[in-house]
């Protein structure tokens, strides 16, 4: 290998880690160039010990399929500061102006015949929808800190569980697939909820009024993934899986790509907003989230950083307010 790789290259320090550490590790967006092959390439590794042959590894090599997932984190992140701006300008240039509106229209209904005020209704309906809408809006304007402390994650998805069974997914079974040895993750309770919440509400509408209608919870550790931090020379150990699992309709190719950019939704009355609020607390708590999606087979993957590592990897006591 080092005939064919130059020297301080990271495939030989990820062998050589492997070899010394005696574990598999995943490493994505790895720069694999090779002046001497005339080559120049980046790749998702897979590097893991051989134990029939000691000092043996085994590398694979992937094109990019993480990487590019990374990609279009940063992609809906950006999308996401965009509406941050928008939001702000809303709030202030377009429901002032609403309420008065939809108080002349309230007027207006006081002196108007049957055939109108059927009109004036439609108006303060109309005005109300968008002051909800600039409302959910102004969400992605918080800038705020987020107040984290070590969080179990169990604790949260079976929350999320029970406000689902009481509610909208009453008719639909809800599966557990947990890792009890999970470590917790640095992060908000109350965030993590609303992240957890909008998966599972999405995943019962996509089911709709299947009677084999199944959601499955699932959490894993998987201490060998590490990502690189754009603009930074670092990686960052993600090794906390989070998935939310159901075997409904699915989602359609061409949406994949762009499910979490703000506005864009299947839906017939969504305002596309949900799963850009979800991207957007995931990025903020230093993950990532993806989708795969076929029919009656859509699965939302949250990977996150453990307690006592940072977003950007160095040490943290992850001692917040709470204990």
């Amino acid at each position: 290998l080092p005939k064919l790789i130059p020297f301080g290259s990271p495939l030989l320090t990820l062998v050589d880690q492997v070899r010394e550490r005696r574990a598999p590790v995943n490493e994505y967006r790895v720069d694999v160039s090779s002046p001497r092959l005339g080559i120049e390439k980046v790749v998702d590794l897979y590097v893991a010990p051989v134990s029939e042959f000691p000092g043996s590894v085994v590398v694979m090599f992937q094109e990019r399929s993480m990487a590019d997932k990374i990609d279009r984190q940063m992609t809906h992140r950006g999308a996401a500061r965009s509406v941050t701006g928008l939001a702000a300008m809303l709030a202030h240039e377009i429901k002032n102006p609403l309420s008065g509106i939809r108080g002349a229209a309230q007027l207006l209904e006081l002196s108007a015949s049957d055939e109108d005020r059927a009109l004036t209704r439609l108006i303060t309906d109309e005005t109300d929808r968008i002051v909800s809408l600039v409302d959910r809006m102004e969400v992605f304007s918080d800038e705020r800190p987020i107040d984290r402390y070590p969080v179990n994650i169990h604790v949260v998805l079976d929350h999320v569980k029970a406000i689902a069974k009481n509610g909208f997914a009453k008719r639909i079974k809800i599966l557990e697939d947990y890792d009890p040895s999970l470590p917790p993750v640095f992060a908000n309770r109350d965030q993590l909820i609303q992240v957890f919440l909008n998966l599972v509400k999405n995943a019962a509408e996509a089911i709709g009024g299947d009677p084999q209608g199944e959601i499955t919870l699932s959490t894993a550790f998987r201490p060998g993934i590490r990502v690189s931090v754009p603009g930074t020379q670092g990686r960052v150990s993600l090794p906390l899986e989070f998935c939310v699992r159901d075997n409904g309709s699915g989602v359609s190719e061409d949406i994949l790509p762009i499910l979490f950019d703000p506005f864009i939704t299947t839906k017939p009355n969504g305002s596309g907003l949900g799963l850009a609020l979800v991207a957007k607390i995931v990025g903020e708590h230093g993950g990532i989230i993806e989708c795969d999606s076929t029919p009656r087979a859509t699965t939302f993957r949250i990977l996150m950083p453990a307690w006592k590592e940072t977003p950007f990897g160095t040490d943290d006591d992850g001692e917040g307010d709470r204990k």
